[in-house]
């Protein structure tokens, strides 16, 4: 008698707990922003520990033109330290004046590589600081969480007027899926459109990297894709 008694007061507890969890209020728009922007803060300090490879690759008009490896950490001052990997063997010196000419694409192609990347990362990873000036002028707003489960956060003039970017995160986990950036380059009085897209992954312990980036400026028919991979604990 005292079994049944007892099972039936765990049961009703049990329920008891699922409906107050179930009753439990959905984060507001001003909670999910600060969510995101810790999970941003932390994701920040807990990837100073670490290395990793990131793969560039650059095509014009469809066809890759080149493709280069760094290995990333940060440094003891903070700043983000890039190492070349070594150079694919089979790649042979070319001599004369077409060796001269191909040099000359190569380092074209490097700095045009450089530029896309400089601006890609002054998006990637967004900075809690510039999600927090952009709340405090009025220009971040946050959707319900959809169909998918997702929520979508939108932020408006977040580097420079007239950009937008937009930011998917898991409702229920909280955890950032994806970003989406609408800005542009400019190029005398010519503004340039540019589109990029990161898409974001979990470490072990949970911590969010940006996976893969990609940028393309349609008027250059130049696009970049970058892969982060490979982390693991930097040796100092």
């Amino acid at each position: 008698m005292w079994l049944r008694m007892s099972l039936v007061a765990a049961m009703l507890l049990g329920s008891s707990a699922l409906v107050a969890q179930a009753q439990q209020p959905a984060p507001s728009n001003q909670d999910r922003i600060e969510i995101i922007k810790q999970s941003l803060a932390t994701s920040k300090t807990v990837l100073k520990q670490y290395e990793w490879i990131e793969t560039t690759a650059l095509s014009v008009s469809g066809e890759e033109k080149v493709k280069q490896q760094n290995t990333c950490y940060y440094g003891a001052d903070g700043a983000l330290q890039k190492v070349p990997v070594a150079a694919d063997a089979a790649e042979s010196k070319k001599r004369g004046l077409r060796g001269k000419v191909a040099e000359e694409k190569k380092a074209e192609f490097a700095t045009a590589i450089k530029s896309a990347t400089a601006l890609i990362h002054q998006y990637s990873p967004l900075d809690p600081a510039k999600l927090q000036a952009a709340k405090a002028a009025g220009n971040v707003s946050v959707s319900v969480p959809g169909a998918d489960g997702m929520v979508r956060v939108t932020i408006k003039n977040y580097l420079k007027p007239g950009d937008e970017v937009g930011i998917v995160a898991d409702a229920a986990k909280n955890t950032l899926q994806s970003v989406s950036i609408s800005s542009f380059v400019e190029d005398g009085k010519t503004k340039n459109p540019v589109a990029a897209s990161v898409t974001y992954a979990a470490l072990a312990d949970g911590t969010p990297y940006p996976a893969k980036e990609s940028l393309a400026i349609s008027a250059q028919k130049l696009n970049v894709d970058i892969t982060n991979s490979g982390y693991r604990k930097h040796s100092s």
